[in-house]
């Protein structure tokens, strides 16, 4: 059977999408839980102390979920994407204090402080958005769990969690 034709940018979409939905629900399995992950065009990366049997049943739930249209799932608190659009915005704004003739180093730094936090503060509605339309996508249609290997580094847990396509 051949594997349908979608794009890298779409896989990794995809999979950010699902890493994203598999976080949530082992944060509300597991208050608190102590992780970190990354995505790919192959799946996802679980960095933390989690039991495999966990792991799996949290992702299976996920991409059922995403499968059944819980499309707000896709989109995380604690996304990189986030820190990325604060940084970016409150980088923009900051830059505009730039232009002008204000000689006083204390003006000009007040103005830059005071338009870099305007900017982190108009961002934080932007972050979200921009996971839900440019950096993940819930639609799975024929996404599937692969695998899911479980690796020790030391006191490090790692998870790989590979997906593929029908």
């Amino acid at each position: 059977m051949s594997t349908p034709s979608v794009s890298l940018l779409t896989r990794i979409r995809q999979n950010h999408a699902l890493e994203h939905a598999t976080i949530h629900i082992l944060a509300r399995r597991h208050p608190h839980p102590r992780i970190v992950a990354r995505s790919d065009w192959n799946g996802f990366t679980i960095y933390g102390i989690l039991d495999t049997v966990v792991v799996a049943s949290a992702a299976s739930e996920a991409l059922a979920r995403l499968q059944a249209g819980e499309r707000s799932l896709s989109v995380h608190p604690r996304c990189g994407t986030n820190l990325v659009v604060g940084g970016l915005v409150a980088g923009a704004a900051s830059s505009l204090t730039l232009i002008g003739k204000e000689r006083s180093p204390l003006t000009r730094l007040g103005r830059f402080v005071a338009a870099a936090t305007v900017g982190i503060f108009l961002a934080q509605p932007l972050g979200p958005i921009v996971q839900q339309y440019v950096t993940t996508s819930s639609d799975l249609r024929g996404v599937y769990i692969r695998e899911i290997v479980r690796e020790q580094r030391g006191k490090l847990i790692v998870h790989r969690v590979r997906v593929g396509l029908r």
